[in-house]
């Protein structure tokens, strides 16, 4: 890939430390009709954008320049679409929602001179000060006239698929102005169906995209991941079609493999000051290989399939 103006960082390769993970496939055939070329796509996540000014290691303003910086080399990158992960906005530092659709105007606008498909997963941020409508009125989705909070689509060989947890244990959306719990995040049962359905119908490997881990992730005290990650594996795992899960919402890089599937969790954008501390990453898989480059912050990865 071209890298623009962009010097990638030169990231550790956890492949080369950790030696190559091999797995055996999921029993979808790879179909060579289907694997013409490998699949290339980018990934960001939390970029948290807001006028606000910093807290912590959050950057609010610089999420737009990052984001604008982020746009411009992954037009470079001959990729297939680009999806971005959740807490695409934030809100300022006393919650007004008519200063919160403005910050998702914003940032949203960027986002669109992305020259390809472009695809949102929900974040829990997304839904702090207005409301998942409001989001969801606000973005746009490739295909969608109007944009689902889970939904799939398909490229030649893989059918992907984006899950929202932003709900209670009831099934009832989340709102954090009315005092949802952002630790209580879940898929409800008419989406766990929705979802077991599609992955029934799949007739490519899975791509599974979720702001929220779908494994076990806690954080300096807190929990991060879905709170019936369970079910949601058990789907995937029966299915035996899904080849990885990509997640945002911790700011912290992990890679794991759980029965076969692999759970990657990428970097925040918003975090630490500077276009030199951007993070956002282009993924390229086959049905051999599934390799990550990242850029900035964030790390390569590289691991074998078969």
């Amino acid at each position: 890939m071209k890298q623009a103006s962009i010097s990638r960082r030169s990231s550790l390769k956890l492949f080369a430390l950790s030696g190559t993970t091999v797995l055996a496939m999921p029993s979808v055939l790879w179909s060579a009709k289907n694997v013409v070329k490998p699949l290339r796509f980018g990934i960001i996540t939390d970029s948290h954008y807001a006028d606000r000014e910093p807290a912590g290691t959050r950057f609010y303003r610089d999420a737009l320049p990052k984001m604008k910086e982020a746009i411009e080399a992954l037009n470079e990158g001959q990729l297939d679409f680009l999806i971005h992960l959740g807490d695409f906005k934030d809100q300022g530092a006393e919650a007004n929602m008519k200063e919160t659709l403005k910050y998702l105007q914003e940032i949203e606008t960027v986002f669109q001179t992305f020259d390809g498909d472009g695809y949102h997963a929900l974040g829990n941020h997304d839904v702090d000060s207005i409301r998942k409508t409001d989001f969801l009125d606000t973005i746009k989705n490739t295909g969608q006239k109007q944009a689902k909070s889970y939904y799939s689509f398909e490229t030649s060989a893989f059918v992907c698929v984006v899950l929202d947890a932003n709900y209670d244990a009831e099934g009832t959306d989340h709102f954090y102005a009315e005092g949802a719990n952002w630790e209580d995040a879940h898929i409800p049962s008419e989406e766990l169906e929705w979802f077991k359905n599609t992955l029934t119908q799949a007739q490519k490997p899975v791509l599974v995209f979720c702001h929220h881990p779908l494994y076990p992730f806690y954080k300096e005290g807190s929990k991060f991941h879905v709170t019936n990650h369970q079910e949601v594996q058990e789907l995937m795992e029966a299915s035996q079609k899904v080849i990885a899960c990509f997640h945002g919402h911790v700011h912290k890089e992990e890679f794991k493999t759980i029965k076969g599937i692999h759970y990657i969790t990428q970097l925040g954008m918003v975090d630490y000051e500077g276009l030199e501390n951007n993070s956002f990453s282009i993924v390229e898989l086959d049905e051999a290989h599934l390799k990550i480059e990242g850029f900035k912050r964030a790390s390569d990865y590289e691991t074998r399939l078969k």
